[in-house]
């Protein structure tokens, strides 16, 4: 086998295989031998067809399967031989093989750069004070009394501000953006709850459910502004035809220390404000140290001058995609039909994911550089954190990330977080 590298770039290669025509043919020599075991044409008895019959009917067959077998194991053996670790499997192209000729073909893939020269070690880095503001502690107690509230049905009038009315609903769209896509089916629901005055409802709706009372039902349209959010929904028209099925009103309990006795193991409204105060100090401080990570990131991805694996790009993004796939399968909704342009999000995470594959390959450098390890026993104190997490047994969770092939991801995190706590360490941090 002949094999040569063409460096493209400081990441990206291209490689050169000829595999000689005698290896070719002893491997088509050893298909056609398995396709005539099971070749039937029509005049023959399974598995008495003469090979050379067998090669000319089904030489194509023969050649793609020589192919699939020699292709993959050629480019292995190549990249081993120049020491050369893809980021993904590489891009095989322009394949060309017949009886008699070597087997050529050539493959796209990318490598990680040499990265060398990066100065970790004077970095100055900013925490910004995160302090909660005077009205905290009172939006704080607000969602205790929305999550202790309590609805009382309501028969006797019509629909009002702060109601919370549960309605079977049908919309469709009437007309689209200009140039846009084809507007989605008619989308039918049932019991849906709905507050009236949310901010999230759309413009006109809830004007449009006043004076409606439990068992009336009525139709009508909304026309959403040109610049409205979602912007998929920016100068549409939607229909709506809806049934009203109740109509709630929301108690609030009294802020007392009846209150805070319910809320949890609180003597009195005092103590139960001085618990919440001390809960803002506390996520006030993790986001100020999350601030600090955030710059320490940035400056790493600034100081990285190398060019970046595309495919660690592509992989990143794919990543952060399936987040948000799995967060809405969380709550119920199917990724495929909800209001989400996946090309436009894919092109907008491609910068910020940029950023951070620049942060992890100075991180990674980091390790190399100061050989930071994870212990055994870190590893299992981790896996300890997540049974604990999900309240599951340690023994379980690491037979899980066996399976998932997640143990090599959590090492590597882990050594990660370590260069992180390397690099703070080691750098000067200022207020802001």
């Amino acid at each position: 086998m002949k094999a040569a590298i063409t460096t493209l770039s400081e990441t990206r290669k291209r490689l050169e295989v000829q595999i000689p025509p005698e290896q070719v043919d002893a491997s088509i020599d050893k298909i056609a031998q398995r396709h005539q075991r099971r070749a039937k044409v029509p005049g023959f008895r399974p598995g008495k067809v003469p090979i050379h019959i067998v090669r000319q009917r089904f030489k194509q067959d023969i050649l793609h399967a020589v192919a699939d077998d020699l292709v993959p194991q050629a480019v292995e053996d190549a990249l081993r031989e120049q020491e050369l670790i893809p980021i993904d499997t590489p891009d095989v192209r322009d394949v060309s093989i017949d009886e008699g000729q070597p087997l050529t073909f050539h493959a796209l893939f990318e490598v990680m750069p040499s990265i060398a020269g990066i100065d970790y070690e004077a970095l100055t880095l900013r925490r910004t004070p995160v302090v909660p503001d005077a009205d905290a502690i009172e939006r704080t107690l607000d969602k205790l009394r929305l999550r202790a509230s309590t609805l009382e049905p309501i028969a006797d009038r019509s629909i009002e501000t702060g109601d919370i009315v549960t309605v079977d609903l049908a919309r469709w769209h009437i007309s689209g953006p200009k140039g846009g896509p084809a507007p989605p089916p008619k989308d039918r629901r049932e019991g849906v709850t709905i507050e009236i005055g949310a901010d999230t409802n759309p413009p006109g709706f809830d004007s449009a459910l006043f004076g409606l009372n439990v068992g009336d039902s009525k139709k009508f349209e909304l026309s959403y502004p040109t610049d409205y959010e979602p912007a998929d929904l920016a100068g549409t028209a939607v229909a709506y035809d809806i049934r009203v099925k109740a109509i709630h009103l929301r108690r609030l309990p009294e802020v007392s220390d009846e209150f805070a006795q319910s809320v949890g193991d609180f003597d009195t409204l005092a103590t139960l404000k001085e618990r919440i105060e001390t809960d803002l100090r506390r996520e006030a401080e993790i986001e100020s140290q999350r601030g600090v990570r955030r710059d320490l990131m940035s400056q790493l991805a600034a100081r990285l001058t190398v060019e970046v694996p595309e495919a660690l790009v592509d992989q990143e993004v794919a990543r952060r995609l399936e987040q948000v796939a799995t967060r809405l399968a969380q709550q119920q909704v199917d990724p495929g039909k909800a209001n989400i342009n996946w090309d436009n999000l894919r092109e907008e995470q491609r910068k910020p994911a940029l950023e951070t594959i620049r942060g992890t390959m100075v991180l990674d450098e980091v390790i190399r550089r100061e050989g930071l390890t994870i212990s055994e026993d870190d590893l299992e104190k981790e896996i300890g954190v997540y049974a604990e997490r999900l309240e599951q047994t340690p023994t379980a969770v690491r037979a899980q990330l066996d399976r998932d092939n997640g143990i090599d991801a959590l090492s590597e995190g882990m050594r990660r977080e370590k260069a992180i706590d390397f690099l703070l360490s080691r750098a000067t941090i200022i207020g802001a």
